[in-house]
């Protein structure tokens, strides 16, 4: 069965870090593109970063690009995110996905087939 399972929530002040995590297992991690979307409260889940089959891309949503990096370690079936200069409007359930086909459109929900439960981040000011 397939898992995926982040980590490195939590609450913060405006301006700090955080390292989120998200192991995969019961897949061939490789032959998946993995992304990260976010849903704060009353908001609809959006689009945050993806990350292609060996790391050779990456995309960002433009409210983080710049603050945000998306890395993998397909060794360790574990794709990070890396939030820096937090902002109260980062605040949000982030979860990770796996998908199998990024022809077509990475931002969209639908081009990715498994999902994690999320992890919530809090961005105090």
């Amino acid at each position: 069965q397939v898992q995926l399972v982040e980590s490195g929530g939590g609450m913060v002040q405006a301006g700090d870090s955080l390292k989120l995590s998200c192991a995969a297992s019961g897949l061939t991690f490789s032959n998946y593109a993995m992304g990260w979307f976010r849903q704060a409260p009353g908001k609809e889940r959006e689009f945050v970063a993806t990350i292609y089959w060996r790391g050779q891309r990456t995309y960002y949503a433009d409210s983080v690009k710049g603050r945000f990096t998306i890395s993998r370690d397909n060794a360790k079936s574990t794709v990070y995110l890396h939030m820096n200069s937090l902002e109260s409007e980062d605040t949000a359930v982030y979860y990770c996905a796996a998908g199998p086909d990024m022809n077509v459109d990475y931002k969209r929900r639908s081009s990715y087939n498994y999902w994690g439960q999320g992890t919530q981040v809090t961005v105090s000011s």
